[in-house]
């Protein structure tokens, strides 16, 4: 096993450099067969207590692997614009 190297930021006497906030961002989800982005989760089990399936509104698509996007801020505005969703 090799020496450790000291950062560069320990050897200039400086801070340790700050990482950058991620960017909040938003998801999508979208029918696999058909995407449409009308997908609701099913309540299955007892007292619908369990959420493992989705189903497609549209196309009558039920199933475990939804496709999800997700998009920034910028893209997510845009998105709510295009299919004339009022944002409060």
């Amino acid at each position: 096993m090799g020496k450790l190297k000291t950062p560069d930021w320990v050897l200039k006497g400086g801070k340790k450099p700050e990482k950058k906030a991620k960017e909040k961002g938003f998801k999508i989800r979208r029918c696999p067969k058909c995407s449409s982005n009308k997908v609701n989760v099913l309540l299955t089990g007892e007292e619908g207590k369990s959420a493992k399936e989705w189903e497609c509104k549209k196309c009558g698509w039920k199933g475990k692997n939804i496709d999800e996007e997700e998009l920034s801020e910028e893209e997510f505005m845009k998105y709510l614009d295009e299919n004339g969703k009022e944002v409060a």
